[in-house]
């Protein structure tokens, strides 16, 4: 039994299926495949648990495999270059199709593939973290990161559907799980209250793995992305609140290191800081500031930027983000639970004080993120 959402993007429309077993089903993967030649781009952690059993749903299908090193420090164009040379070398057409299974990296860097060969060629997603069933693989977003910024390189290719099978989530690491339901809270935050309240009295059930927990957070997560990308496909407005807690996050990102902290746990940080940085422009009341960031710490994920990043630092790199326009650093940030906006207008002290207070309380608050 399985659930879809429609992302409504006039004749480009696509499903969103969210179940368990998706990825053994030859009818759901069959009915949005363009051509005969498949190829599916994986990494070396997934293509041991998943690799064989979407080959064999494949059926008949030509398919090739590109299996990629595992982790955000392979998201460069480097990587990506395999992407191609294996379309290449097994001499893809132009109406083929490539399958994106794994995480937020995967999608990512084979979608920005896609979007490239022969100017633009088909691809579905099989996100099978929950970060990415929940977010990266659903709008369209696809690139990959450079030295001086994270998805800094990249383009608007929508997937012609997204599967998420949600059994697929058994085999995720708990710091991944984690790391996923920051981007969950995210939609809470911006534009759903009564949602965010249902995780604060629903949190330990998603940590625990519960089957109908996770479900529902996953279609209410999907419902509301696809909702804002029909809104706003290419980010000219609304679809820009999806990046609350991300230039903050994105800077930790790549002041650590890409790879050192995964991607939702730098916006679990990222969020504490936006929603510290609008309390001291007098739009957050205190209160809510401590139920986000009560509900950030009880998913097990930090609150404040790694110890070796000073606030300098910080600063540098958030000027890098692609939100600067004009040389104005524009920031979500909130005047409410569910209440976001983009904004250049704010006060620099302020946001400057955020930045230290954040440095004065990763010690005593936030521990480094613990992998297990």
């Amino acid at each position: 039994m399985f659930r879809t959402l429609e992302v409504d993007l006039g004749p480009r429309n696509y499903p969103i299926h969210i179940g368990p077993g998706l990825i053994d089903e030859p009818a759901i993967l069959g009915a949005r495949i363009v051509g005969h030649q498949v190829m599916v781009v994986t990494n070396e952690t997934i293509a041991p648990h998943y690799l064989d059993r979407i080959e064999r749903a494949l059926g008949t299908y030509r398919i090739a495999r590109v299996v990629l090193p595992d982790g955000e420090a392979y998201k460069t164009l480097e990587t990506w270059g395999h992407i191609m040379d294996g379309l290449l070398d097994h001499r893809f057409a132009r109406d083929c199709t490539l399958i994106a299974l794994g995480g937020g990296v995967i999608g990512d860097i084979a979608g920005f593939a896609a979007a490239c060969y022969q100017r633009g060629v088909a691809f579905i997603q099989v996100p099978t973290s929950l970060l990415a069933q929940v977010d990266s693989s659903v709008g369209g977003k696809t690139g990959v990161n450079h030295a001086q910024g994270k998805n800094m390189i990249g383009a608007f290719h929508q997937p012609r559907a997204v599967i998420a099978d949600t059994d697929t989530l058994d085999t995720l690491p708990d710091s991944e799980l984690a790391a996923g339901i920051a981007e969950v809270i995210k939609y809470g935050l911006i534009r759903d209250p009564a949602f965010f309240a249902w995780l604060e009295a629903n949190i330990e059930q998603l940590r625990a793995r519960d089957p109908d927990a996770l479900a529902y957070a996953i279609e209410r997560s999907c419902r509301n992305k696809a909702e804002v990308v029909a809104a706003d496909e290419l980010e000219a407005g609304e679809r820009a609140l999806l990046n609350l807690g991300h230039t903050f996050g994105h800077a930790i990102e790549t002041g650590a290191g890409y790879g050192t902290w995964l991607h939702g746990e730098a916006v679990g940080a990222g969020m504490c800081m936006a929603a510290d940085l609008s309390a001291r422009l007098g739009w957050l009341d205190d209160n809510s500031v401590r139920r986000i960031r009560s509900l950030i710490a009880a998913v097990g994920l930090p609150t404040a930027p790694p110890a070796n990043t000073s606030p300098a630092r910080l600063r540098e790199l958030m000027a890098m983000d692609k939100k600067v326009m004009d040389n104005r650093l524009r920031l979500v940030l909130l005047q409410g639970i569910g209440k976001a906006l983009v904004t250049a207008d704010f006060d620099h002290v302020k946001l400057d004080e955020t930045l230290t207070e954040a440095a004065d309380l990763r010690a005593a608050e936030s521990p480094e993120p613990q992998r297990h």
